[in-house]
C-alpha cells in the first residue's frame, strides 16, 4: 500500500463523528470565548476619549508630555542648560499614605524637535531621565546613551539639539564649552517648519502587588518631574512666539488640579517645566494586542490533547506496524493543523475589528507577523497533538496519557497565563515544557527604555518564539520515538 493510500485509509479511520465533533468544539471554543472578550471590552470616558497616539509605521505609541516650543526651520539648533529636575510621587508602597518627592527611573526632561504636536508624529529629543543619565531618543523605539549621573545646580547638564535638514544631532556637555555628540537621527520627510522646545514627562509609578501563590499584578501611580533651565538660545530659522502647551491630555489629576499644575513658568531667564506621561514605544493605555484574542485557546488544547491521547492508547491495543503509527500521528496532526488555521485565522482578524469597533486601541502587526501568529499558533496546537497521540502510543492507557499531556502541556501554559505563581517559576515553566511552544503567539516587544511588567501573566515569554517551538518539536520527537521503540518491543 502506498503512502497516500495509507493516509487515507487512516484518515478515514480518524474521522468519526465524536471525533469531528471535538475538532468543531475546539474551533467554537477559540472563536466564540475571542469574540466574547472582543466584544466585552469597550472603551468609555466622560467626555471625548482622547486620541490614541499613532506612530507613523501605525503602531500604537506613548506620546504625552508638556512642551514649550517655538517654530524651527531646514537649520537651526537649540542650547539649553538643566541645572535641576525634580519629581513627585504620589502614594508609593510600602504604605501608599502619601506623596514623596522623588522621580521614577524613565521620568524624563530636556529638549525636543517634533513634527508639530499631534500625538505620535515624528521627533528626537535629548534629556535628562530620573535614573539612566542622558539619553537620546527618537521615533518611539531608539534609544542612545549618553552620560550617566544625576542633574544640579552644581553639576548643571548642557543639552544641544541641532537640525540639519532631516537630521538631528543631540549633544552634551558639563560647562557649555566642551561637547560630546550623543547621537544623531535622520527623519525622513521632516516638513521645513518644525516645532523646538523644552519638554517634561513621568509615566506612572510601576509597583507589583502580590497575588495567588506569589503572583503579581500592576499597579500604577501618579507621578510628575519638573525640568529647571536657563540659558535658553535658539538659534537658526526660529520665528515666532512661544508656544506652552500640552501634548496628549494633562492637568486632569487631582495632584495637577490643586498643588501643582503641569505646564511651563518662566521668569528670570529661569523656565521650569512640567508635565506628566511618556514619550515612548508602548501605549500607555495598553493598546490591547491581537494575542489576548486567543483566550479560549486553553480549552481548545485540552480537548485536543483528550482526543488525541485517547487515540493514541487505542492504537496501543492494536497489533499494528510502525508506518501505521506514523501515519495516525500525521493525521492526527493534519487534522489538529487544519483545526487551529480555521480557528485562529477567524478569531484574530474578526476579534481585532470588533474591538477597534468599541473605540479599544489594538497593536497592529505586520502581515508576517500575523502570519506568524495564526501558523504558529496551528503548528503548536498539532504537535501537542501528536506529543498527547505519542503518549497514548507509549503510556497504553488513556487516563495515564491524558494525565501526562495536560501536566507538561496544557497545565503550564494555563497557570503561567493569570498572576498565580511568582514570575521565576512561571518563566522555568515556559522554558523547560511543551507549553514553551506557544511563544509563537507573541506580538508585544520588551523595551529597556521602558518600565513594564514583562512576565508570561502579562503576556511576556521568556523564549523568542522560534525557540519555544523549537523545544515543542523536541519533546514531540522524543515522545514519537519512545513511543516506536516501546511500540517495537511489544510486538516483538
Amino acid at each position: 500500500m502506498s503512502r497516500t493510500e495509507l493516509l487515507r485509509r487512516e484518515w478515514t479511520a480518524f474521522r468519526s463523528p465524536g471525533r469531528l465533533a471535538a475538532l468543531a468544539a475546539v474551533v467554537l471554543a477559540i472563536i466564540a470565548l475571542g469574540l466574547l472578550y472582543a466584544s466585552g471590552n469597550r472603551s468609555s470616558c466622560p467626555g471625548p476619549c482622547p486620541v490614541t497616539p499613532v506612530a507613523s509605521d501605525g503602531a500604537v505609541v506613548g506620546d504625552r508630555f508638556w512642551f514649550l516650543h517655538r517654530d524651527l526651520g531646514r537649520e537651526g539648533s537649540i542650547t539649553v542648560r538643566l541645572t535641576a529636575m525634580t519629581g513627585t510621587i504620589t502614594y508609593p508602597p510600602p504604605n501608599h499614605d502619601q506623596i514623596v518627592s522623588g522621580l521614577v527611573p524613565w521620568a524624563k526632561a530636556g529638549i525636543i524637535v517634533k513634527d508639530g504636536v499631534r500625538p505620535g508624529s515624528r521627533y528626537a529629543a535629548l534629556m535628562m531621565t530620573g535614573s539612566h543619565g542622558v539619553r537620546f531618543q527618537h521615533d518611539y523605539t531608539h534609544d542612545v546613551a549618553g552620560s550617566a549621573g544625576g542633574v544640579s545646580a552644581e553639576s548643571p547638564r548642557w543639552l544641544r539639539l541641532t537640525r540639519s535638514g532631516d537630521t538631528i544631532t543631540g549633544a552634551e556637555s558639563t560647562d557649555g564649552v566642551r561637547w560630546r555628540t550623543v547621537g544623531a537621527a535622520k527623519l525622513d520627510g521632516l516638513p521645513d517648519i518644525v516645532q523646538v522646545g523644552l519638554f517634561a514627562t513621568s509615566p506612572g509609578d510601576l509597583t507589583l502587588r502580590r497575588v495567588g501563590l506569589g503572583g503579581a499584578t500592576e499597579e500604577v501611580r501618579f507621578t510628575q518631574a519638573v525640568g529647571v533651565f536657563d540659558n535658553v538660545v535658539v538659534e537658526g530659522g526660529a520665528t515666532g512666539a512661544w508656544n506652552s502647551e500640552p501634548v496628549g491630555e494633562m492637568n486632569q489629576t487631582d495632584w495637577e488640579k490643586h498643588h501643582n499644575r503641569s505646564g511651563a513658568v518662566e521668569g528670570n531667564g529661569v523656565i521650569t517645566v512640567s508635565g506628566t506621561g511618556d514619550i515612548g514605544p508602548l501605549g500607555e493605555e495598553g493598546a490591547r494586542s491581537v494575542e489576548k484574542l486567543l483566550f479560549g485557546l486553553v480549552i481548545g488544547l485540552i480537548v485536543l490533547l483528550v482526543v488525541a491521547a485517547r487515540y493514541g492508547a487505542r492504537t496501543a491495543r492494536e497489533p499494528l506496524a510502525r508506518p501505521v503509527i506514523a501515519a495516525r500521528a500525521t493525521v492526527v496532526g493534519a487534522a489538529t493543523l487544519v483545526t487551529g488555521l480555521v480557528a485562529v485565522g477567524l478569531v484574530i482578524p474578526v476579534g481585532a475589528v470588533i474591538l477597534s469597533g468599541n473605540g479599544v486601541a489594538v497593536q497592529p502587526v505586520s502581515i508576517l507577523t500575523g502570519a506568524r501568529v495564526i501558523v504558529g499558533v496551528a503548528a503548536a496546537l498539532a504537535l501537542c497533538a501528536v506529543l498527547a497521540y505519542g503518549l497514548g502510543v507509549w503510556l497504553r492507557r488513556g487516563w495515564a496519557a491524558i494525565l501526562a499531556g495536560l501536566s507538561l502541556v496544557a497545565f503550564p501554559y494555563a497557570v503561567t497565563a493569570f498572576p498565580l505563581l511568582p514570575d521565576a517559576v512561571s518563566d522555568w515553566l515556559l522554558r523547560l515544557t511543551p507549553a514553551a511552544g506557544f511563544a509563537v503567539q507573541q506580538t508585544v516587544e520588551e523595551f529597556p527604555q521602558v518600565t513594564a511588567h514583562y512576565a508570561p501573566s502579562a503576556g511576556y515569554f521568556p523564549l523568542p518564539w522560534w525557540a519555544g517551538l523549537a523545544m515543542l518539536c523536541a519533546y514531540t520527537l522524543i515522545v514519537l520515538r519512545v513511543a516506536f521503540q516501546h511500540r517495537t518491543r511489544n510486538v516483538g
